[in-house]
């Protein structure tokens, strides 16, 4: 497949990919997991601001429950001028606001004088917000009556909140009118959580009849700063100099603290105690300072009393965490800001399109686990980032779209270039050397499975760009080329009495001294590697002529002990080999590319050899999945030649690596503009300039194969 056709394969895999994830997401088919998502983020950046400790809570928990019937004998619900206690201690404390998370929709059971005591305690300079309860429900009641506090919010632009599914509210139910003269705001209490029964959002104000009314967050932020005018705009509601960015439905994203011991709750019980023994002259319990000037907030986590939430944090919490964490957030200015949707949709193809465009240029099946071990996960790293940079950038479908365009591109390789492949694999794999026939034919009994443990010499060559030119070239012409290339270099081989151990594609392995022994198996390796680079370049200009193609060769050549012999199963095998002798081998095979060399020999290949061939010491390195380095080694020519010019330069330029004199060393390789192993030399040498002598120890770290 053309380069042109290849690239508009992979862009239109990746946009078939990307639309795919957003119709899922569009449909609500990923929100679960989406919302999965949300809440790891929301506990993984859960952590305290400064605003946390200006807010308290005062739960009345079962502790509280068991010790106001136990010790009192309060049954519930409790007299109202208990919770006049609550609210004298406060005032005592010089609370900045004081909130009531508590609807008391009836007069008290205990009478007239309980109401009047509890609105009494409510009169004094520390301002309360009291309950009122919208409702998406069509009741009695669908407008506010004149005269409650705070109600509706002073500012503009409300006209059109009443348009937001978040923020539409059918019917209200109010407190008991004696609230209304004693509370500095009336808020709402209600809000409804994400399908899933989680609150991750909170509506910040409720319209009704177009008029807005506070959330008990905001309103205990009105009460504790003296009121002021809170405005809609498009996409945010303002207040006091601040900005709050909604969501589409006009909810605000919350950004949660960490869990409900941030905001210090105490027991409702001890507070009471409190106040009872200050007033008795005793020492109390929890001093007032503890709510010194804080915004203290009333609610229940008593199990019975059903006011209990769903948060990312917690399946279950406190309904008054939600209004509180609403609060903390205001005072720090830090809601989440929803993603814009055309940004997730530019977003989710983007991913798409680069995922499926890598894909398709996967060759190997590393270069496409690769692949998808950086970009599946980059969705979820950019929105993990983000959320702690106060935006809500989606992950799900991103990655999705990931998937699925990765796996569009795979089919595309696997439908083209995978089955051009698998072709040529097929059609060379049965190949065996003339030494092997011979031994099957004296001895059929070796015909068994097993193998033996042999020191060999291991060769493997392969083309440099094979996949871009043959793309290039049609069925015919290419069985042609490779047809003439491995026919010359498989000539080579078996008249230096190699064993053809198989073709992959373009490329040759192959290894001496097995099945039969060779003691001088290194020199006829080295000997072939040699002469098949000479023929190659003897023949590069007539294939090129009739096939448009430049080939060059790389051979990686070591010694080492393998297992070899007949590998398959009963009724089909091959007389191969295999260990870690062979994996170096291969290694090196890639690794002249570091150096911009064509042959390159393992060290226990080049002392095996005897020293007969001219060449030079490349340096050490370390390939991937080998711990230790090695030293390589490159043939200069054939048996009994001189080495060219410039090997001495080059040794010499070693030689001051090895001494960590850089500056005498990008010397002498400068001296070798021809030379790709200087160049590559050169450049490691001058990064290294002005470093001390134990900057690097030689030793090339090869990341690739």
């Amino acid at each position: 497949m053309k380069a042109g056709r290849k690239i508009a394969s992979g862009l239109l895999a990746g946009l078939l990919g990307g639309l795919v994830a957003l119709g899922l997401s569009a449909a609500g088919l990923l929100e679960r997991w989406e919302n999965t998502t949300w809440d790891w983020r929301a506990r993984i950046f859960a952590r305290s601001a400064p605003t946390t400790s200006a807010i308290r809570l005062i739960l009345l928990d079962q502790k509280s429950l068991d010790w106001g019937k136990e010790v009192n004998g309060w049954s519930w619900p409790w007299p109202r001028e208990v919770y006049g206690v609550l609210a004298a201690f406060l005032e005592r404390a010089g609370a900045r606001a004081g909130a009531l998370d508590v609807l008391f929709t009836e007069p008290s059971f205990y009478g007239v004088g309980d109401d009047d005591a509890f609105f009494s305690a409510l009169t004094g300079p520390v301002p309360f917000v009291g309950a009122l309860a919208l409702s998406r429900e069509t009741g009695p009641r669908a407008s506010f009556p004149p005269g409650l506090p705070g109600v509706p919010l002073r500012g503009k632009g409300w006209e059109k909140a009443g348009e937001l599914p978040g923020l539409r509210f059918a019917s209200l139910t109010l407190p008991v009118e004696g609230l209304y003269s004693v509370c500095r705001v009336l808020a709402n209490v209600t809000d409804v959580p994400d399908p899933d029964s989680v609150f991750r959002r909170a509506a910040l104000v409720g319209m009704l009849s177009a008029e807005p009314a506070p959330s008990l967050g905001l309103g205990t932020w009105l009460a504790g700063n003296g009121g002021g005018d809170v405005s809609y705009s498009p996409g945010r509601i303002l207040l006091g100099g601040r900005s709050v960015p909604l969501a589409p439905d006009g909810r605000c994203i919350l950004r949660f603290r960490g869990p409900l011991a941030v905001y210090e709750p105490i027991s409702a019980a001890a507070v009471i105690r409190s106040e009872l023994l200050l007033r008795e002259g005793g020492e109390p319990e929890i001093s007032p300072d503890f709510f010194r000037d804080r915004y203290v907030f009333f609610g229940f986590s008593a199990p019975g009393l059903l006011d209990l939430r769903a948060t990312p944090l917690s399946p279950v919490a406190p309904g008054v965490v939600v209004h509180a964490t609403v609060l903390d957030n205001l005072l720090g200015g830090d809601f989440i800001r929803p993603t814009p949707a055309a940004a997730v949709v530019i977003w989710t193809l983007l991913v798409a399109l680069a995922a499926s465009t890598a894909m398709i240029f996967c060759r190997r099946a590393w270069q496409s686990a690769l692949a998808a071990a950086v970009l599946v996960p980059m969705p979820w790293a950019v929105g993990f980032a983000l959320y702690d940079r106060l935006w809500w950038w989606p992950v799900v479908a991103p990655a999705a779209a990931a998937v699925l365009a990765l796996a569009g591109a795979m089919l595309i390789n696997y439908a083209t270039e995978g089955r051009q492949k698998a072709y040529i694999k097929g059609a060379f794999k049965h190949y065996l050397s003339p030494a092997v026939i011979e031994r099957l034919i004296e001895d059929p009994s070796s015909l068994a499975l097993g193998g033996e443990k042999r020191l060999l010499t291991i060769f493997f060559s392969d083309l440099e760009g094979f996949s871009s030119f043959s793309e290039k070239l049609g069925p015919v012409e290419l069985t042609g080329l490779l047809n003439d290339y491995l026919t010359a270099m498989t000539d080579i081989i078996l008249e230096e009495g190699g064993t053809l151990d198989k073709y992959v594609g373009d490329a040759v392995i192959a290894f001496w001294n097995a099945p039969l022994a060779q003691p001088d198996h290194a020199q006829r390796a080295l000997r072939a590697a040699v002469r098949c680079q000479e023929t190659l370049s003897r023949l590069r200009e007539g294939l090129r002529e009739r096939y448009g193609a430049l080939l060059r060769m790389r051979i990686g050549l070591n010694t080492g002990e393998v297992v070899v012999g007949n590998m398959g199963s009963r009724e089909r095998f091959d007389y191969t080999m295999l260990g870690d002798a062979a994996n170096l081998a291969s290694r090196l095979e890639g690794a002249n590319k570091a150096f911009g060399t064509y042959t390159m020999v393992s060290e226990t290949a080049w002392e095996a050899s005897g020293g007969v061939f001219p060449g030079r010491c490349l340096g050490r390195i370390k390939v991937v999945g080998r711990a230790r380095p090695i030293g390589v080694f490159e043939p200069l020519g054939g048996e009994g030649a001189a080495a060219p010019p410039g090997a001495e330069a080059f040794a010499a330029g070693l030689e001051a690596c090895r001494k960590g004199d850089w500056a005498g060393a990008a010397e002498l390789f400068s001296s070798l503009p021809d030379d790709p192993a200087a160049a590559a030399y050169l450049a490691k040498v001058r990064a290294l300039a002005g470093r001390g002598p134990d900057a690097w120890d030689g030793v090339w770290n090869l990341t690739s194969k």
